[in-house]
């Protein structure tokens, strides 16, 4: 936790909880946007003109939110455009690091040896903690965003001519149905996996236990009509949204997280969905089981001892 940029206390999971012992979520701090011509957003200052080489992902393999941003990235054909960094897989006690542990590599843009340290570049000041993905600014040497949603619609349609128009992740034609369905997945799966994990109180945890199998229930009766994906044969940002969750889930959210009333493989439409998902150019890549593993069980307060479960096996998806 950073206060007036200052580090100030060991890394911690849970950021805020509410009157039932509820985990909180922390609001973004940078909320940016690059558009194609530098004006701005739909938040923030402008001045961030999509060109080619100029900005940079700081992300994390363990993190769901990170992952979104890699995988639009894939999709949208950016990768000669936006370079990027992956830290280490384990929360240390400045949290997210820099180094050599397979997979992850060296903060070589800006010579940091922790993520926070990103944040105080931006902003010598700044308080609250210091998440992935960020999306920073070689040119002003700042960070644009580090809201993973905006970032996947900035990558989407604010890179102009540089991406692949191949796909269009967030159709208007869709937009509205698109965003109800996030505010359903969100909540309830999403971040329903943390609020389980998370939970401080018996009664916070059981809400939100059973947010996670509702949810998952209704997605499975959703998908099971044959269709692609939520949508229909059309792959949108709630796919990407949905799909890193689902990966995550039999290696982590069901053990570490106490989400332990069914794994996914038990769900035969969800299955075959993320398999779906996991065939599409270029999206294997941006899953690593490793670090999904090392990452959350690394966590102090919901595994102590660090040990690593040897399982689940999932050949049956390729890993």
């Amino acid at each position: 936790m950073l206060v007036n940029g200052t580090w100030t206390a060991d890394w911690h999971p849970v950021q805020a909880s509410d009157a039932k012992g509820g985990f909180v979520r922390q609001i973004s701090g940078f909320r940016n946007w690059v558009t194609p011509d530098g004006s701005p957003g739909v938040t923030g200052d402008g001045g961030f003109q999509a060109e080619a080489d100029r900005y940079h992902l700081y992300v994390a393999f363990i993190c769901p939110w990170a992952s979104r941003t890699l995988m639009a990235r894939k999709l949208k054909g950016l990768e000669s455009v936006i370079s990027v960094s992956i830290v280490e897989p384990r929360l240390l006690d400045q949290g997210w690091h820099f180094g050599d542990y397979p997979g992850a590599n060296r903060d070589e843009l800006n010579g940091t040896e922790w993520l926070h340290q990103l944040y105080t570049m931006a902003d010598p000041h700044y308080t609250g903690r210091a998440t992935v993905p960020v999306l920073w600014d070689k040119k002003r040497k700042t960070i644009v965003s580090n809201e993973s949603a905006d970032i996947v619609r900035m990558l989407n349609s604010g890179f102009g001519a540089l991406a692949s128009s191949d796909i269009d992740l967030y159709p208007a034609a869709l937009s509205a149905e698109i965003d109800q369905l996030n505010d359903d997945i969100y909540p309830k799966l999403n971040n329903g996996v943390y609020r389980a994990g998370f939970a401080t109180t018996q009664v916070s945890y059981e809400e939100a236990y059973h947010d996670v199998f509702s949810m998952l229930q209704t997605l499975e009766t959703r998908l099971s009509d044959g269709r692609q994906f939520l949508f229909g044969s059309q792959f949108t940002e709630t796919d990407i949204r949905l799909f890193v969750t689902l990966i995550r889930f039999d290696a982590a959210y069901h053990g570490v997280f106490k989400c332990n009333f069914r794994q996914l493989r038990e769900y035969p439409h969800l299955n075959s969905y993320v398999k779906r998902i996991l065939d599409m150019p270029g999206i294997r890549s941006t899953v690593n089981i490793d670090h999904i593993k090392q990452g959350y069980y690394s966590i102090k307060a919901l595994n102590p001892n660090g040990i690593v479960p040897v399982g689940p096996d999932m050949s049956d998806y390729g890993f």
